[in-house]
């Protein structure tokens, strides 16, 4: 093993062709992993190292698991890996492309950004996704803590806070009615976008006071917290939490190469690969399992959809392995 950076610990890459390569190793490529290492599938988890979810002090809305810090989840995770023979390579993809095939079987070839080189016979794409967040100065470094996104995932750690939801889109509008449910104290910046007069009086009957002057920056307290936003016109609103609907955008670096087809989501709220029963994919030999293809799959969906894409793929290599065997058997018996 070699250490990596932030007490990471790569094994070393195979030479030889392995079965799969899980790409990704957050909830759904680690369980995806895990289902085909117990199946005694030779499997290779590349992780890049950076979940989604690593500002998060802890995990929720996952029974048992709830409350959980995320990066010891993950590392649990990878240990149990491990102990069924998996391989946890740390690295960034740099290319991901269909490979000759070898005796009718499908070959992929994966390139790291350092250079080294991987064979597959095949791919679970488990990358996960990328918050956009509004450009507002401040808003950034509280991301995880003072500024939140899912009601399921931090809500009950900000009720009955002062709440202000940043609306970006008509999503938001959702947004606030769940966050309504956690605070009676709650604030919607409408920013650049709009809002009907139903929606206003959905709002007032709700007791959600309307902000329509533009967002100019994010306050921070001496002591690093957040304490309100700072409007245009000069006028600072006190907050304590501020909720964000982002934008999300499945991570495809490295990924070009699989052709992959991607469907976005109305009003702009993000982009996912897509897929169909078990993370099949158009691409043969390709699935994708957890937030790069559902958006809104928390850590227990994530994790369940790479338990099911890693054992839809260990059934068809069995197929696969029986038809190749039955091939040499015949062709034994022809020469014989």
């Amino acid at each position: 093993m070699v250490e990596m950076a932030a007490g990471y610990t790569s094994d070393a890459l195979p030479a030889e062709t392995v079965d799969v390569v899980v790409i990704g190793g957050g909830a759904a490529g680690l369980n995806g992993a895990l289902m085909l290492a117990r199946s005694r599938r030779s499997v290779v988890m590349i992780d890049s190292g950076s979940p989604r979810n690593a500002p998060a002090t802890a995990m929720h809305g996952f029974f048992v698991l709830d409350g959980t810090p995320p990066l010891e989840l993950l590392e649990r995770g990878r240990e149990q890996v491990r102990g069924y023979g998996g391989t946890i390579v740390f690295g960034e993809v740099a290319s991901a492309e269909p490979a000759t095939p070898v005796g009718g079987d499908l070959r992929f070839t994966i390139v790291l950004a350092d250079g080294r080189t991987l064979t597959a016979r095949r791919v679970l794409v488990a990358t996960g996704l990328r918050d956009v967040l509004p450009d507002v100065p401040g808003l950034a470094q509280h991301w995880g803590h003072g500024v939140v996104h899912c009601p399921y995932c931090h809500g009950w750690e900000v009720r009955d806070e002062p709440i202000g939801i940043l609306a970006t889109g008509p999503a938001s509008i959702h947004h606030a009615l769940l966050f309504r449910q956690l605070t009676e104290d709650l604030v919607y910046f409408t920013g650049d976008t709009e809002l009907d007069a139903n929606t206003r009086a959905r709002f007032a009957a709700r007791s959600i006071r309307i902000v329509d002057t533009p967002v100019a920056e994010v306050v921070t307290a001496e002591d690093g917290t957040l304490t309100g936003v700072r409007l245009a016109d000069g006028q600072v609103i006190a907050r304590s939490v501020l909720a964000v609907a982002t934008r999300m955008r499945a991570r495809t670096e490295g990924l070009e190469g699989l052709h992959l087809p991607i469907e976005n989501l109305p009003d702009d709220m993000g982009s996912s690969f897509a897929s169909g029963m078990a993370g099949t994919t158009e691409v043969p030999g390709v699935w994708v399992a957890g937030n790069a293809t559902d958006l809104s799959a928390q850590v227990g969906a994530s994790g369940a959809a790479g338990a099911l894409a890693g054992a839809h793929i260990n059934a068809l290599l069995a197929t696969a392995d029986t038809d190749a065997a039955l091939a040499a058997a015949q062709g034994r018996i022809t020469t014989g």
